[in-house]
């Protein structure tokens, strides 16, 4: 079974038995981004996270769907350079508009260098507006400066 097929058969699996991502999280013990990034194919889970998450979701899989789950995985591997999907094509167009103020305000704020996206936390929340709710995501990576050698 590749990473894909594993992905389709969790989310599937999900959506057939109505599980909230939280709730899963919550059983693996870590963040429902991490948790759900980790179900997605983009982070890799201990034995135990693996196990703690299907348990979690009464999902029977196999010691081969656990060791996939516990592989090291090709990040941000999207099928398309551009993504087509609206809600990912919007955080794209995100980047697209705002990465060069992101960038200059990160640099006059720190120096030169990066935000690491693997010391990196991330939060997904709602808040309600009466104009339609409104949604938050917090992203905290810690900076790495570039090194003058």
């Amino acid at each position: 079974m590749n990473r894909a097929e594993l992905t389709e058969k969790i989310v599937t699996h999900k959506i057939i038995k109505g599980i909230k991502w939280a709730d899963v999280a919550a059983k693996v013990g870590q963040s429902k981004e991490w948790t759900t990034a980790a179900l997605l194919g983009q982070m890799s889970m201990t034995k135990e996270q693996a196990e703690a998450a299907a348990n979690a979701m009464g999902l029977n899989l196999s010691e081969e769907e656990i060791a996939v789950l516990m592989m090291v995985p090709s990040r941000g591997s999207l099928d398309n350079p551009v993504p087509t999907d609206p809600l990912i094509y919007r955080l794209y167009e995100l980047i697209q508009v705002y990465g060069t103020t992101f960038k200059a305000l990160i640099e006059e704020e720190f120096g030169d260098g990066i935000m690491s996206a693997i010391d990196f936390e991330m939060d997904i929340d709602r808040k309600a507006d009466p104009k339609g709710d409104r949604v938050i995501i917090t992203l905290n990576g810690k900076f790495l400066p570039y090194k003058v050698y």
